[in-house]
């Protein structure tokens, strides 16, 4: 259960975005204040999205023998949800920048202004719940675990889910200069690189959900 988990966890975590806040956010004046602020709003983000999926999914029985094909089934509905939405952005292709219309997302806009509240805003939105990180709640939820034991596993997402937040904090906290030009130099590609990196992401997801869930279906019949 921990390692399927956790697996689901890290491709919930490989966001361009959520790297290229945090690497704006330790450039600013106040690095560590506002890096900090952002991985608090990214950890409040992914805790209580995380408990209230896995209460509910809980206290709808799916982690009960009887439940078994709703709880396959969720699992396929998240692949194909996946896969659409990979599919989506690979035919849609990035939008290139309009330097008409600067600054037009509101994480944008938050970044812009480096400061505790917009990074802790900031580590809200951009940690919003996704596909991946719903399916490995699913997985602590469905384990048929102990409470402790499911306490364990969901840290454990949450701690990975944002391990591009806290990671580089760590690095800066220990070798700041470095890790700015490091994360300066990479920048550069991830932002050339960031749709394509969405798009794997999901389309692996989706293939990975999509046939976890056909295989535990069949098994169930």
């Amino acid at each position: 259960m921990l390692v399927q988990a956790a697996g689901f966890a890290l491709l919930a975590a490989l966001s361009p975005t959520a790297l290229l806040v945090v690497a704006v956010f330790l450039g600013s004046d106040r690095p560590r204040q506002t890096g900090a602020y952002y991985l608090a709003g990214a950890v409040l983000m992914s805790v209580a999205t995380g408990v209230i999926i896995l209460v509910a999914l809980r206290g709808g029985g799916l982690a009960r023998p009887s439940q078994h094909e709703p709880r396959y089934g969720l699992r396929l509905g998240l692949g194909i949800l996946a896969l659409a939405g990979g599919a989506f952005m690979a035919v849609r292709g990035p939008k290139p920048p309009d330097p008409a219309k600067p600054q037009k997302g509101i994480v944008s806009r938050l970044v812009a202004a480096p400061g505790p509240r917009s990074a802790f805003a900031a580590g809200l939105l951009v940690f919003a719940p996704g596909v991946t990180f719903i399916a490995a709640v699913q997985v602590v939820a469905t384990a048929k675990a102990s409470v402790p034991l499911e306490a364990i596993g969901l840290a454990i997402v949450v701690v990975l889910n944002v391990i591009l937040v806290w990671l580089p904090i760590l690095a800066h906290l220990i070798a700041p200069e470095r890790t700015g030009r490091a994360l300066t130099a990479f920048n550069g590609w991830l932002r050339a690189h960031g749709h394509t990196i969405v798009v794997v992401v999901l389309v692996a997801a989706g293939v990975i959900l999509t046939v976890n869930g056909l295989t535990g279906l069949v098994r169930g019949t």
